[in-house]
């Protein structure tokens, strides 16, 4: 593989990017070249005249708001370039300056000393499945504030009395039977009902396009086959497979454990050893949907009718058979971890740990479409 003459630092932001420039070499020159408008014209331009001035350059800027198009510009054009976790970037704990002009030169100078950490990018069409994997999930908190909403109107004008199990289609019939004694209560009391119902439309309208989209994704195969497994459905599956990416770059299970922040943290020294809870690292909205599928395994092994019923039929053999040892295993392991007198939410937490080495192994025997489908 052909040397790297010159690592160059981007701060990107909206309209602007701050260029550095990093030499080869430990004694290398690190300064600050300027900055230049946030514009394809230019990123290629200056792309251009640093690559005729140095010859081979690598490009490292951090991920952010921007996205990833200067990514897919500069790879696109045969250079070099890495996307960055921003948590992951060393920094002095006495560091009070900071600047963009400080933020290219340090990108640029830990670049060269290979102490940064890339991130996975995905490609155009897993980076759209995961924008619609992420609008339904905002469309099911803006449900929960909206169910809130008509919950403390409810409360406040003690009208509350409703016992059976809430949000059925008899219970929205009970809130349309609502009568309060002022003409402004009723239309304020309207207006949190119509807020609801349209957002539960919309995050149908969601599920419905995930639906369609999933059978034409290279990695659809992945989330179906991820279905096996005990309480993982369509909007588990997808969610995880969106955020993660494909499960083989993950050498190890404990890997994808600790990129989703469920392996025990650690704060030790010398003759103190402090163990700590989970990192939590990663995304918090996987770790709480492993935490929704972990609950299923407090229950006697099976698979039901329901599970029959909403199953894929084409899942793989070895998925299958993975799935039930799932069941086996972790059903045994919560059992154990309540007789030992644990919490429930650690248990939990344990159980979630472990399901996700069963994910990794799916995903380890279930193989990506060569070619990326297209999104019409």
């Amino acid at each position: 593989m052909e040397a790297v003459n010159a690592y160059v630092g981007l701060d990107v932001h909206k309209e602007s990017i701050a260029v550095a420039v990093a030499d080869s070499g430990r004694d290398g020159e690190v300064r600050f070249w300027g900055t230049v408008p946030n514009t394809a014209h230019h990123v290629e331009k200056i792309a251009t005249k640093l690559a005729e001035r140095h010859g081979r350059i690598a490009f490292t800027y951090e991920a952010g708001p921007c996205g990833y198009e200067i990514h897919r510009l500069l790879q696109a054009r045969g250079f070099a370039c890495d996307v960055i976790a921003p948590s992951h970037i060393p920094r002095k704990p006495g560091d009070r300056v900071k600047n963009d002009h400080r933020d290219a030169v340090t990108l640029a100078r830990l670049a060269r000393a290979g102490e940064l950490t890339a991130i996975w990018v995905p490609d155009p069409v897993h980076e759209a499945v995961r924008d619609l994997v992420r609008a339904r999930h905002a469309a099911s908190k803006d449900l929960k504030q909206a169910r809130q909403r008509i919950q403390s109107f409810l409360l406040k004008h003690a009208a509350s009395d409703y016992s059976a199990k809430p949000w059925t289609g008899r219970h929205r019939l009970w809130l349309a039977g609502r009568r309060f004694p002022h003409e402004a209560q009723q239309i304020a009391f309207q207006s949190y009902v119509n807020a609801m119902e349209q957002v539960l439309s919309r995050r149908t309208d969601l599920e419905a396009e995930i639906r369609h989209l999933v059978p034409q994704w290279s990695l659809g195969a992945l989330v179906e086959a991820l279905q096996a497994l005990r309480g993982v459905a369509l909007v588990i599956a997808v969610t995880l497979v969106a955020e993660v990416g494909d499960m083989r770059r993950f050498a190890h299970p404990k890997q994808l454990m600790a990129f989703l922040g469920l392996t025990p943290g650690e704060y030790s020294s010398g003759g103190s050893v402090r163990p700590r809870g989970i990192t939590k690292a990663g995304n918090c909205s996987v770790r709480t949907l492993l935490y929704e599928a972990a609950w299923s395994y407090r229950l006697t092994p099976k698979v039901g009718s329901h599970m029959q019923q909403t199953m894929p039929r084409d899942i793989p053999q070895e998925a299958r058979e993975i799935a039930w040892k799932a069941q086996l295993r972790l059903c045994k392991r919560y059992r154990q971890l309540q007789a030992k007198g644990k919490k429930s939410q650690v248990a939990i937490t344990a159980v979630a740990r472990e399901l996700l080495g069963f994910i990794w192994s799916i995903g380890q025997c279930v193989s990506p479409r060569s070619e990326p489908a297209t999104i019409a």
